[in-house]
């Protein structure tokens, strides 16, 4: 795809490597943030802010493709905001002829009754759809990354617990994905007429209880974690001593926690005949995790 391309949330997690691989691959990169002057990565800076639509003409003018990495999951009322923010930048790349949307969303079945932070990721990516741009969405569960919200939350479990009290949900199923494969599937739907206008389901090989990725960590870092289930234990009390043993956001880190309690596996692999490569294994991931926050101290 030839022109520039938009990176909105392109100072976060994923955002931030997803930059770096596109100006790699040779691409125009923009990335939207609130304070430009401060930007330091890979790209050109540009100033926008999804919570102020007029900033978003000027940052996606003659764009042919926007990222959407965007969430405010750390805000009391994040539910408006994240719709409020996809509604205008759905408008704005309308009205500047985007060619392609693409959107990290969030794995988990339609059919379940989803958790507010599942809920408003389906939400964004029709109200990214609804002015006619065609959107790619990839929904993902846990990835794991130095950095990552999910992944700092197990890490830190592990790290600063000697034994876990957890309630049921250590019991659901989810399919973690290397953040480095969140990046290579999002530079390769980019253009591909193979995935324009779909939805796509992301995870890594391994499907795994929430039970059995803290003690794979805790066996890597040749610790031991005793987890005792305590079923009258709900999600929302659990959450609650995140900010006793984490240094995650508080509200972010209980708006994730609140959605454990729903499976997040792939049951569409559709994504693996339109962008194939080798799937990296849940063990590895978290050790290049580890081996990145090493590196960065």
């Amino acid at each position: 795809m030839s022109g520039p391309l938009l990176v909105a949330g392109g100072t976060g997690f994923v955002g931030r490597r997803l930059a770096r691989a596109l100006v790699d691959d040779g691409h125009e990169v923009r990335v939207m943030t609130r304070s430009p002057e401060r930007y330091r990565g890979p790209g050109t800076a540009v100033h926008g802010d999804v919570a102020d639509p007029a900033s978003l003409t000027e940052a996606i003018e003659g764009c042919v493709a926007a990222y959407y990495l965007v969430h405010s999951l750390d805000s009391a009322d994040f539910e408006q905001r994240d719709a409020a923010a996809a509604r205008a930048f759905g408008q704005v790349s309308a009205a500047a002829g985007v060619g392609q949307i693409i959107y990290l969303g969030g794995l988990g079945d339609d059919g379940d009754t989803l958790s507010a932070h599942l809920r408003s990721r389906r939400e964004v990516e029709t109200l990214l759809a609804a002015d006619g741009v065609p959107v790619t969405v990839l929904r993902a569960g846990i990835v794991v990354g130095h950095g990552g919200i999910s992944w700092e939350i197990t890490r830190q479990l592990v790290e600063h617990l000697p034994a876990m009290v957890t309630p049921r949900w250590v019991h659901t199923r989810t399919q973690p994905i290397a953040v480095a494969d969140v990046v290579r599937y999002l530079v390769g739907v980019l253009g591909n007429p193979a995935a324009v206008g779909r939805v796509f389901e992301v995870g890594g090989p391994d499907v795994l209880e929430y039970r059995e990725m803290l003690t794979r960590v805790a066996a890597l870092e040749g610790r031991r974690l005793p987890i005792v289930p305590v079923p009258l234990l709900s999600p929302g009390l659990s959450s609650r001593w995140l900010a006793f043993v984490t240094d995650v956001d508080t509200r972010a880190g209980r708006n994730l926690v609140d959605s454990m309690v729903n499976e997040v596996v792939v049951r569409d692999p559709s994504i693996r005949e339109v962008v194939p490569f080798p799937l990296t294994g849940y063990d590895d991931a978290v050790r290049q995790a580890l081996d990145e926050r090493r590196g960065a101290r």
